[in-house]
C-alpha cells in the first residue's frame, strides 16, 4: 500500500437515529464510500478494504422520544427511541485527494438525506498534510493585517457602511471621510452591496479610495477598507484588480456565495487580504442536528485562504448564544495545518460595552471589532463612537468595570446612556 493510500481523513459527526448505532454508523460509512443499498458486482473485499470508509468510534450520548428533523424513518416496532451519539468515520485520502470540493462530497455529500437519520451534523475534521501542500492558506492573517493598518496592538476598531444597500456612489464620500478623520482602523462593505447599478464597484472604489488617501495624507493613517468583490468566478479577478490598482488594501468575499473553490481561486492570485464573510451561515448551522459546525467551517475557510473570518459577537442580534460565539473566536485563533492564522471578525449589535465580556472570554485583542450603530449612532457623532469603542477595550484590558472607566471618559459614558437596554 502506498503512502497516500494509507492516509486517512477523520470526520466527526453528531447523529440521531432510531436504528442501532453500530448499524447507523455503517450506513454512513458505506453511503459515502464503496457501498449502496444492496451489494453490487465489483464490490470486492479488496476494493472495500482499500476504498471503504471505516467506523472509528461511537460514543452514545442518550436518547429522545421524538425525531429532531422531519423525513426520517424508523425500523418497525422500534420508533420510540431516537439515539444520539458522536460518530467518528475514517475515509481513505486516496478516494478524493487534496481537494476541498471532493472532500465535502465525501464527508457531507448525501449523508444529510439518509432516511435512517433524524439528525446529522458534521462537527470536526482532521486532514493530512497534503491539504496544506495544495492550499497555501491565509496570505496575511493577523500579523499582515496589523502591518497594513499600522495597528500594532489592541483590536482593530471598524464599522460597516450603513444603510446596507441603496446608497448612491456620491453618498459614500462624506461618510468615509468622517470615518477616516475619526481615526477608525477598518471599514467594510455590507454583504448586500457588491456591484449594484446605483453604486457600481469600480466607481465606488474610486470615490472611497480618494477619501481614504486624502485622510491618510493629512493624518498619516490609512484605514483598511474591505470592498465586497463577490460575484461569478470570472468576475473575481477583475474586481480584485480594480481594488488593487486603486490602492486598496483589502477585498471581501462571501464564502458561501462563491464556494470554497471560488474562495481558493481568488486566493491564488490575490495580492490583498481576503475578508471572509459567512453570509448564509444560519442555513448551515442553526439546527443543532443538521449542517456543520463552525469548527469545520473555519478550517475549510482557512484552507481556502481567507485572512479574516466573521464569528458573530457577544450579545448579538442573531440566534447564536454567547457560548457558541466564544468558541468560534477561539477556533479561529487555534493553530491549524501548521499555522494558517485567521483574524476573527466580531459584529452584530456591538458597541463599547461588548469589549469587556469578549476580552474576559477569549483573552486576546487579535480581533476586528465591528460596530455599525454602536459607532454611527453615537449621540456625539462618529468620532466619539470610535473613541467609545477604544475606551471599552481599554477598560477590558485594564480589568476595570465599564462604569468606573466611563467616569473619566465622556464618550464611553454617553455610549452607555445611549445603548444600554432599559
Amino acid at each position: 500500500m502506498s503512502k497516500l493510500e494509507s492516509k486517512r481523513v477523520l470526520a466527526t459527526y453528531l447523529i440521531e437515529t432510531a436504528y442501532p448505532l453500530d448499524y447507523a454508523a455503517e450506513v454512513m460509512a458505506g453511503e459515502q464510500s464503496t457501498g449502496t443499498f444492496v451489494k453490487v458486482p465489483g464490490e470486492t473485499p479488496e476494493l472495500k478494504e482499500k476504498h471503504g470508509a471505516r467506523v472509528v468510534k461511537i460514543t452514545e450520548l442518550g436518547s429522545v422520544t421524538k425525531p429532531s428533523l422531519p423525513g426520517s424513518r424508523a425500523p418497525k416496532g422500534d420508533g420510540n427511541q431516537y439515539r444520539q451519539a458522536i460518530v467518528v468515520l475514517s475515509f481513505p485520502f486516496d478516494n478524493f485527494g487534496p481537494s476541498i470540493p471532493n472532500l465535502l462530497s465525501t464527508v457531507a455529500g448525501n449523508l444529510y438525506e439518509l432516511g435512517e437519520f433524524s439528525g446529522l451534523k458534521l462537527i470536526d475534521l482532521e486532514l493530512p498534510d497534503e491539504f496544506a501542500d495544495r492550499y497555501p492558506g491565509p496570505q496575511f492573517g493577523i500579523e499582515g493585517t496589523r502591518k497594513l493598518t499600522g495597528v500594532e496592538k489592541g483590536p482593530l476598531i471598524g464599522t460597516i457602511i450603513k444603510p446596507s444597500i441603496g446608497l448612491h456612489t456620491k453618498a459614500y464620500r462624506p461618510l468615509v471621510r468622517q470615518l477616516a478623520e475619526a481615526g477608525i482602523d477598518f471599514i467594510k462593505d455590507d454583504e448586500l452591496c457588491a456591484n449594484p447599478s446605483f453604486a457600481p464597484l469600480e466607481q465606488r472604489v474610486k470615490v472611497i479610495m480618494e477619501e481614504i488617501e486624502r485622510a491618510a495624507d493629512r493624518t498619516g493613517k490609512k484605514l483598511m477598507y474591505a470592498f465586497n468583490i463577490t460575484g461569478d468566478i470570472e468576475e473575481l479577478r477583475r474586481n480584485h484588480d480594480i481594488v488593487l490598482e486603486a490602492g486598496g488594501t483589502c477585498v471581501m468575499v462571501c464564502i458561501n456565495s462563491v464556494g470554497f473553490a471560488g474562495t481558493a481561486f481568488l486566493r491564488k492570485y490575490s495580492k490583498l487580504p481576503i475578508h471572509g464573510h459567512r453570509t448564509q451561515w444560519g442555513a448551515m448551522s442553526r439546527s443543532p442536528l443538521l449542517g456543520m459546525s463552525f469548527t469545520v467551517f473555519q478550517k475549510l475557510s482557512r484552507l481556502a485562504g481567507v485572512d479574516h473570518l466573521h464569528t458573530n459577537g457577544i450579545d448579538n442580534k442573531f440566534s447564536e448564544d454567547n457560548k457558541t460565539v466564544i468558541q468560534a473566536i477561539k477556533d479561529c485563533l487555534k493553530p491549524f495545518m501548521g499555522g494558517y492564522e485567521v483574524m476573527p471578525v466580531l459584529s452584530s449589535a456591538q458597541w463599547a460595552a461588548s469589549a469587556i465580556p469578549t476580552y474576559n472570554a477569549v483573552s486576546t485583542t487579535d480581533v476586528i471589532h465591528l460596530a455599525g450603530g454602536g459607532i454611527l449612532a453615537h449621540p456625539s457623532g462618529i468620532e466619539a463612537g470610535v473613541l467609545s469603542m477604544r475606551q471599552g477595550w481599554e477598560a477590558a484590558v485594564k480589568g476595570l468595570p465599564l462604569e468606573e472607566y466611563a467616569e473619566s471618559h465622556p464618550e464611553l459614558s454617553q455610549a452607555i446612556q445611549k445603548f444600554t437596554k432599559k
